[in-house]
């Protein structure tokens, strides 16, 4: 299956052969370059869907579609299913048509779509059915509308280059199982995680959540970092709405910057996660040490002049010691 794997990355820019994407607020806006040199350029929004719907209903999921430019558009939705594509929240999208995602594939309820012509300068809404059996198992599905622009011969672009998606996660309520493992919490500094750093700079923490469950999981919480008693920095992780989540069966990995952590010193940063609806929480704490190699040069110089002035002034003392020895002596034999 991995030959049908393509990822496309949502809340980026991208320039990738000729189209480009960019996120703005809640849409996706992108350009494509047709032969003629004129650029088609739609906005498709939303950017990402959350739904919840029970075993044997349906719902109706809106995308809308706006043609930016001053000339009709017809655009073919293309439904697929998506993976996680990797450790940083990028869906990987099967855009072979016969093929479903292993597990958790929504476009098996996904009712189909027919081509739309977008007029000039104007919106057009996609309405998309869900229907979930009632045979359904409880957990999450998830899938995509690709919009693709089609031809003047009436086929469609149907490569990525070429599309936008909107992401659709459905929750299907029930036996739901909400499980998160953090299998990683790390203090950073680029790439190497450590408790010993020569410098404030790009300090950070690291971690990975992995999901044991069967429906997708946004963790969230507050990222605390104390010099003894005094908290000098706070982060508020994953609050927006809609949240970044943990696909089931994979695992997601996080990097948040460390700021106002002075040139010196020792450090206490904890985290306090939480997640699901029943409000799981997670607890990690770490600490480290600030010390830069001029402070340490110049420890070991001083512990060196400290042993070197003992060692003279004993060295001294024995010295001065012998001679009132042998003045006493000399002073008994007269």
């Amino acid at each position: 299956m991995k030959k049908h794997l393509s990822r496309i990355i949502v809340g980026a820019t991208l320039v990738f052969g000729g189209l480009i994407v960019a996120l703005a607020g809640d849409s996706l806006v992108f350009a494509q370059s047709s032969t003629n040199n004129n650029t088609n350029t739609l906005k498709l929004s939303p950017v990402r869907s959350d739904i919840v719907v029970e075993p044997g209903k349906s719902k109706v999921v809106t995308i809308q579609v706006t043609n930016l430019t001053k000339s009709p558009m017809t655009v073919k939705p293309v439904q697929n299913d998506f993976i996680a594509g990797d450790d940083r929240g990028t869906p990987a999208l099967i855009l072979d048509e016969e093929e479903y995602a292993p597990t958790h594939s929504l476009k098996r309820f996904m009712a189909p779509l027919s081509n739309v012509t977008v007029a000039p300068e104007s919106t057009q809404d996609i309405d998309l059915t869900i229907n979930v059996p009632a045979s359904a198992q409880a957990g999450g599905y998830y899938g995509a509308i690709r919009i693709v622009p089609v031809n003047p011969d009436g086929s469609a672009q149907v490569n990525l280059n070429a599309s936008a998606a909107s992401l659709i996660l459905l929750t299907v309520p029930g036996d739901l199982v909400e499980r998160l493992d953090l299998t990683r919490f790390d203090v950073v500094q680029g790439d190497k995680a450590d408790a010993w750093f020569q410098s404030a700079n790009d300090l950070g923490v690291s971690f990975r959540f992995e999901n044991q469950g069967n429906v997708q999981v946004g963790p969230y919480g507050t990222i605390t970092v104390k010099q003894g008693d005094e908290v000098i920095f706070e982060n508020e992780f994953n609050y927006e709405q809609p949240r970044e989540v943990v696909l089931p069966d994979s695992a997601r990995e996080w990097d948040i910057p460390l700021k106002n952590i002075g040139s010196i010193g020792y450090y206490e940063v904890t985290a306090l996660f939480t997640y699901g609806t029943k409000n799981e929480t997670i607890e990690v704490t770490k600490t480290f040490w600030v010390v830069p190699w001029t402070v340490i040069i110049g420890a070991v110089v001083g512990v060196l002049v400290l042993i070197g002035l003992i060692i003279g002034i004993v060295a001294f003392l024995k010295s001065y010691k012998r001679r009132i020895l042998r003045g006493q002596r000399g002073m008994r034999r007269r």
